[in-house]
């Protein structure tokens, strides 16, 4: 079927968007059991962040090979497939008896949850082109903000309720109802004479082209080195909810709820300023606010008391610059492989994921013990990704 507004039966932004809730289910929702699965696991808490950090590797190399498939058997049979094998890692995490059982089958659960990300992405592109393909990826954002911030509400209720198994029994029925969306209510979007070789030396020569191309790493590492400075607060969330903040198992919506309104309106703003402002000159504008609250986060951090006003509202205004750039950098990204979007999009992905990974395994150990380390961090980070954009070289280069 062409890759064409046609070919979904479904909104595509809906259904892109419900496939991209997948990955922030699976790492915010549990976090309000941390502590209760450390303890009826026997686990330390190094063992429980293993089961963050490996998940994140684990989606982080899989992402690898979801998008040359895409390229090659077309997108929806390869997201169906993903969506199967997550629905059975998280029933599995669900019945574990143990913590070496838990991480294995939250490593389950990240080989599979990256598909819906890597191939819903190129889903767009396959089927919207120029400032149409921004304020799509833009509603994309815009609809699927709100699932980190009702995750861990809807976990601490799960976890209050019926206990922490039931957060990963929720996990496996939303995975089931987006597989029968696919099945029931969307098309193929990349058209069968479109579709690429998936011999290994033809997907490790696009690979190749990729990390030769400065344009697109330039691009692609921004993206991850901002989304990293914000994943910070993510991974870190029990620590200023809890440790902090000195609040509860159900006040987790005062860290997500703000930082979601954020992302829906610097999606909204990306939006509406497609077709009105460049792409170059958006990214400029949302990186320059990121950067000013990163800042302001880092001297709140070393002169307010704290409280949820003074760690929360920098955090926020952080993320309305980072939803503000992240539609357009995917955009420009994926232009840069206009015949391999899946493998371009699964190249995004890893780096985003593997870094994010390494942050979460790394550096979320080192800077939570206080919350100057954390707000630093988080400044050298979008620091970096400012450099990254500054040194991407001319625009000429992303034409592949």
């Amino acid at each position: 079927m062409r890759g064409n507004k046609a070919s979904v039966g479904l909104p595509l932004s809906l259904v892109v968007a419900a496939l991209a809730t997948v990955a922030p289910f699976t790492i915010d929702t549990y976090l309000p059991s941390f502590p209760d699965i450390g303890t009826e696991l026997s686990a330390t808490h190094a063992q429980m962040q293993l089961t963050l950090s490996l998940y994140l590797f684990a989606a982080a190399t899989s992402t690898l090979i979801y998008g040359p498939l895409s390229d090659g058997f077309g997108r929806r049979r390869v997201i169906m497939a993903a969506l199967l094998i997550y629905v059975v890692a998280s029933i599995g995490c669900a019945l574990t008896a143990t913590i070496d059982q838990l991480i294995l089958l939250r490593i389950g659960q990240g080989l599979s949850a990256s598909a819906g990300m890597v191939i819903g992405r190129a889903m767009v592109r396959d089927v919207y082109h120029g400032a149409d393909a921004q304020r799509v990826m833009s509603r994309v954002m815009l609809l699927f903000a709100i699932a980190p911030a009702i995750a861990p509400v809807i976990g601490g209720w799960l976890h209050d309720m019926f206990g922490w198994h039931s957060v990963f029994l929720f996990l496996a029925l939303v995975a089931a109802a987006l597989f029968l969306m696919i099945w029931l209510g969307t098309g193929e979007t990349l058209a069968a004479e479109k579709r690429q070789s998936i011999h290994p030396l033809a997907i490790a020569r696009s690979y190749a082209r990729a990390l030769r191309h400065r344009h697109f790493l330039a691009l692609v590492f921004c993206f991850a080195l901002m989304f990293s400075g914000f994943f910070i607060y993510v991974a870190g969330a029990p620590v200023v909810i809890y440790g902090v903040l000195g609040l509860g198992v159900n006040d987790f919506w005062m860290l997500f709820v703000p930082c979601v309104a954020a992302i829906m309106i610097g999606a909204q703003l990306s939006g509406w300023l497609a077709g009105r402002f460049s792409a170059t000159r958006t990214v400029r504008i949302g990186l320059g606010l990121l950067l000013a609250a990163s800042m302001v986060n880092l001297m709140q951090s070393l002169w307010l008391a704290a409280t949820p006003l003074s760690v929360i509202a920098p955090l926020a205004l952080y993320v309305l610059g980072m939803a503000l750039t992240m539609p357009n950098l995917n955009v420009m990204a994926l232009d840069c492989f206009p015949h391999n979007r899946g493998m371009a999009s699964a190249m995004q992905s890893f780096v985003q994921m593997a870094f994010t990974a390494l942050v979460v395994g790394a550096v979320v150990p080192l800077v939570t013990v206080s919350l100057t380390m954390m707000t630093l961090c988080m400044f050298g980070l979008s620091l970096i990704a400012c450099l990254f954009w500054i040194l991407r070289g001319g625009e000429s280069e992303a034409v592949a």
